[in-house]
């Protein structure tokens, strides 16, 4: 078969260039310490940010929602797979992010992708940062809007664009990442809210790594700048911090009542299973009920950034949980990874093209069930092979 040459000259290249890299084969559930091809390891790549995917209440709920509703929708929204328990989450979705309305996607992804298309179209222009996820990039190309992209967080760039073609266009969306993934930086959301307002601008915001995390109670981004109520669209993901499967988007009724009746992923895509709706609520309840678990994130991230600079270590520009080490060198940063790997310490290799050459970085993810003996076992021997590659003296 034709397709057999095809994947085999792909792989082949792609072993050449160093880029071939198995899937790791994960065989408990994705905590602080997991077994991983058969051994015990310090896990520094969950996005598992609040410790809470094997919380027993949050296990409970999930299998209390399996005897009721079975494993599986069986169905999309608009047909018959639109439960109950969905009406119970964007309620407390919306009521936790302080907004009118949530709708509830099958993932973070899906959002993105059935939901920039619809706001922004013909005649109309998107203005994206470089380094938004790839489901913004991909909801965007979907989109028959005309398309711009600015420098990283650079507001200047962004007020230019504005300036020079807001008036040739009947609606312009601002998309960002609230916190972008590879650095662990946070979008200067006062400021692109001020431009939105100043040039008629709507601005989209992707929270998937800043809900559970910043914010009273971890409500978000729009909650930590003070801007509830301020940004026209803000999405969010059920698998990170709220440890499930989903996505969604909060705004106005308006919004969701539009979305819901227009949204592809919506339309013609099965409906996530009731097990991951139930544990969601459980995991908002949660959060509503004390802070607790988000001191304790913040605890743990700013004992392991300290510990990390104080040795040397460049740890970029990251505000939030996810650390970058970084490195420079593709081959470096993959080698870097492959020895803490070594020491039983998951910590993935970031390189071209996912961030830019010469950017290369090992991320690390601190999340609050990590215990101080873990993360100083860390510390000490990405300090170790630091001084052994010469990333630090």
């Amino acid at each position: 078969m034709f397709s057999q040459k095809l994947f085999l000259k792909e792989i082949e290249e792609s072993k050449a260039k160093g880029m071939y890299k198995p899937l790791p084969v994960l065989q408990s559930a994705n905590g602080a310490e997991i077994v991983l091809d058969g051994k015990k390891t310090i896990n520094l790549s969950s996005n598992n940010y609040l410790g809470l995917v094997d919380h027993p209440e949050v296990k409970a709920a999930a299998i209390q929602a399996i005897e009721k509703y079975g494993v599986g929708a069986s169905s999309a929204r608009n047909i018959i797979g639109n439960t109950d328990l969905y009406e119970e989450l964007e309620l407390k979705l919306a009521k936790f992010k302080n907004e009118e309305a949530a709708l509830v996607f099958q993932s973070g992804f899906t959002v993105n992708l059935g939901s920039i298309p619809i706001i922004a179209g013909e005649g109309d222009l998107i203005i994206s940062d470089e380094l938004n996820h790839a489901s913004i990039i991909d909801g965007t190309r979907f989109s028959k809007a005309n398309k711009i992209i600015i420098r990283h967080m650079d507001m200047e760039d962004l007020e230019k664009k504005l300036k020079e073609n807001r008036a040739k266009y009947k609606n312009v969306l601002i998309a960002t990442d609230s916190v972008f993934s590879m650095d662990g930086d946070i979008a200067p959301l006062q400021d692109m809210t001020f431009l939105a307002e100043k040039y008629d601008s709507l601005l989209y915001v992707d929270d998937a790594h800043g809900t559970g995390i910043l914010g009273k109670k971890g409500r978000g981004v729009a909650d930590h700048f003070g801007l509830t109520g301020k940004i026209d669209f803000t999405v969010g993901t059920l698998s990170k911090a709220i440890p499930a499967v989903g996505g969604y988007i909060v705004g106005s009724n308006l919004m969701k009542n539009w979305l819901e009746r227009n949204s592809r992923p919506i339309l013609f895509s099965t409906s996530i299973p009731a097990s991951a709706i139930a544990a969601s609520i459980k995991v908002i309840e949660l959060l509503e009920k004390s802070e607790d678990i988000n001191n304790i994130l913040w605890e743990n991230t700013n004992y392991f950034k300290d510990g990390l600079t104080k040795r040397g270590i460049n740890i970029g520009n990251s505000k939030t949980p996810i650390i970058p080490i970084m490195i420079g060198d593709e081959e470096k940063a993959k080698n870097f990874s492959q020895k803490l790997k070594e020491c039983n310490i998951l910590a993935s290799s970031i390189v071209f093209p996912v961030v830019p050459k010469g950017k290369a970085r090992v991320r690390c993810i601190i999340t609050a069930n990590h215990t101080k003996q873990q993360l100083d076992y860390c510390i000490d021997n990405i300090e170790k092979i630091a001084k052994a590659m010469r990333v630090i003296k």
